[in-house]
């Protein structure tokens, strides 16, 4: 099982900043995902900046989320400046 995420922080256009319970910062891009009919509406980046952690994954709401297997091996590490 790999790490779940503890802080999610919107980046820009389509991109998270993850922080994940193993202390690793990971930067997670939506943007391939956007495809798929259940993340249509995090084309509307004002929807898409209400990112949030719940139970170890990013939700938006009770339908969007993802999963957070996805979340850590899709995403690559990150230095904060």
């Amino acid at each position: 099982m790999n790490p779940r995420v503890k802080e999610a922080q919107y980046k820009s256009k389509y991109k998270l900043i993850l922080t994940f319970e193993n202390g690793e910062i990971k930067l997670f891009d939506l943007a391939s995902y956007l495809d798929y009919p259940i993340y249509k509406p995090l084309h509307k980046e004002s929807f898409c900046k209400k990112a949030k952690v719940f139970n170890g994954t990013v939700v938006w709401n009770d339908f969007i989320d993802f999963d957070p297997d996805t979340l850590y091996l899709e995403s690559r590490p990150f230095a904060a400046l």
